[in-house]
């Protein structure tokens, strides 16, 4: 079996797929990257048992076909060495020997039997399908993944919701301490469904959709979820269980509104967080008439901070904590100029929304406030 391909395509693509492998795996040969040549298409496939990725690159000088299994790790460090040039492969079928020659030199290595690499998972029996643009597809990811959980008793929070009805989809994640629905009204799946992604395909999937301009189809049975894009397939495994009714617990009567710079209060939040204690991270927001004062102190190394910043409020006089990495995050993932600050009082949950939306898109963020020790 013989291919030529470029340098540069064979290690991005490598690259790109090579991500889902663990640093340990049950099974030696998901070290591997599985290369199967079939005509001039070659199609690079790895996986960590639950969730696969595959990408095809067209290559030159073809002889013959079949399937080899290459350790990841070694290909990755040889090649990011090369300047742009052609590749030729040879690989021995009897003993799946590979040989990789360049412009100066020529590197040996011992592949494994390509049949042995686990099989991507095929299509469920009735499985649902949609169509969604892949910038707001990343663009939805981007702006949930953060709050997903870590949690073995609760694995339901470890993945992004995906809440899909006839004129709308929905992505929701939680912690329990924070929570944020991303909603694009402009995707119309005309079927009502939902599954859970799990975070590691989702991380996967943000930064592949990055330069990703068409459209992406999803597709999703009882058990496994699939994303087609360009010449990429992703497949994972979902998270089994019921997620949480997200909408219980927005409030949906918060009245204290405050309407402040985004990169002024984020700005300010990172500089006074320096003086957090470091088992809590609390910081205190002090709203008064069209202004906050941002403060922390850690009593066990005395040190403290407060800033003031302008903003509008006309709301009741109020003090409440919040988990300063908590609130940097959600302010972060926030794209207006202007962020919007819901509140009821210092002991129930505030919420955080852009004072304008991208086009079809609703962001909402929920923060569960801390106590605070007057």
């Amino acid at each position: 079996m013989k291919f030529t391909i470029s340098s540069s395509k064979l290690f991005s693509q490598l690259q790109a797929v090579s991500r889902v492998i663990n640093n340990k795996n049950s099974l030696p040969i998901l070290d591997d990257v599985l290369f199967d040549l079939v005509g001039d298409e070659l199609k690079l496939t790895a996986s960590d048992g639950e969730t696969t990725i595959r990408t095809s690159i067209e290559v030159d000088g073809v002889e013959g076909s079949g399937k080899v299994a290459s350790a990841a790790k070694l290909l990755l460090e040889t090649l990011k060495e090369f300047s742009e040039q052609p590749l030729a492969f040879t690989i021995d079928e009897n003993n799946f020997a590979v040989s990789m020659v360049s412009q100066n030199g020529t590197y040996s290595f011992v592949g494994v039997n390509g049949n042995e690499y686990p099989e991507m998972p095929g299509a469920e029996m009735g499985a649902r399908e949609l169509a969604i643009p892949a910038n707001v597809l990343q663009s939805a990811i981007e702006k949930t993944i953060f709050a997903t959980a870590d949690d073995d008793l609760r694995p339901v929070m470890n993945g992004i919701f995906f809440d899909i009805a006839e004129d709308k989809v929905t992505m929701v994640a939680t912690d329990a301490h924070r929570l944020v629905r991303y909603s694009n009204t402009g995707v119309k799946p005309g079927v009502a469904a939902s599954f859970i992604l799990p975070k590691k395909p989702a991380s996967l999937l943000k930064n592949l959709l990055a330069k990703e301009e068409n459209e992406v189809k999803v597709t999703f049975g009882a058990k496994n979820a699939r994303f087609e894009f360009g010449s990429t397939i992703i497949v994972c495994r979902q998270i089994e269980g019921r997620f949480p009714n997200y909408n219980a617990v927005i409030p949906q009567s918060n009245q204290n509104i405050v309407t402040v710079d985004r990169q002024t209060i984020i700005n300010a939040c990172k500089r006074v967080a320096v003086f957090a204690n470091n088992g809590t991270a609390q910081l205190r927001l002090t709203l008064t008439e069209n202004s906050i004062k941002i403060s922390a102190q850690d009593i066990d190394f005395s040190t403290s901070a407060e800033e003031t910043i302008t903003c509008d409020y006309n709301g009741t006089p109020m003090a409440i904590g919040f988990k300063a990495p908590f609130l940097i995050d959600l302010l972060g993932s926030i794209t207006s100029a202007d962020v919007l600050l819901k509140l009821a009082d210092p002991a129930r949950a505030g919420l955080l929304l852009p004072a304008e939306n991208e086009e079809n898109e609703d962001v909402l963020m929920l923060l569960m406030p801390m106590l605070l020790n007057d």
